[in-house]
């Protein structure tokens, strides 16, 4: 399926995100995803730290 993932088809999936939503809420949208991608890497290294510690809840 990610073999199918060329530059062309990128764009056109960029197209249609802008279509969407329009220019105005995009920078919303990348806000709202990298908050959820940073709390999700947050709370994978606490999983590992406490693995790492013996900790178990």
């Amino acid at each position: 399926m990610f073999n199918a993932m060329n530059p062309g088809s990128i764009i056109l999936i960029a197209l249609v995100v802008l279509l969407l939503f329009g220019g105005r809420k995009i920078p919303e949208l990348m806000k709202g995803l990298g908050k959820g991608v940073k709390e999700f890497k947050d709370a994978t290294n606490k999983d590992e730290e406490d693995e790492s510690s013996g900790e178990k809840e």
